[in-house]
């Protein structure tokens, strides 16, 4: 059974930086695309960012120049480095994935943001 695991949310201020995690585990063939979507509180999950397994990489506007996303293919791991964070990123944090075919979603990690 295909999982996905996302480490590194937490309580940040303004101006400061965290990075996620999302690991891939299972019986695992091929990853297509990796992406991170968030729900901010009372608001619809949106994209934030996503990667292809070619290395291409699409943002949402408002994270353009401080968000970057990469991954591991060896690791099966997509990594989100955020920095400069603002209070408006203040959402849970869901990593998604196409693995062989299906799509996965992971249980979701808290960034919060304070001013």
């Amino acid at each position: 059974q295909v999982r996905l695991v996302e480490t590194g949310g937490g309580l940040v201020q303004a101006g400061e930086s965290l990075r996620l995690s999302c690991a891939a585990s299972g019986s695992i063939f091929s990853i297509n695309t990796m992406a991170w979507h968030r729900q901010p509180p009372g608001k619809q999950r949106e994209l934030v960012a996503y990667i292809t397994s070619g290395g291409t990489t699409t943002y949402k506007d408002s994270v353009k120049g401080r968000f970057t996303i990469s991954r591991d293919n060896a690791k099966n791991t997509v990594y989100l480095q955020m920095n400069s964070l603002k209070p408006e990123d203040t959402a849970v944090y869901y990593c998604y994935s196409i693995i062989d075919g299906r799509q996965y979603w992971g249980q979701g990690t808290q960034v919060t943001v304070s001013s």
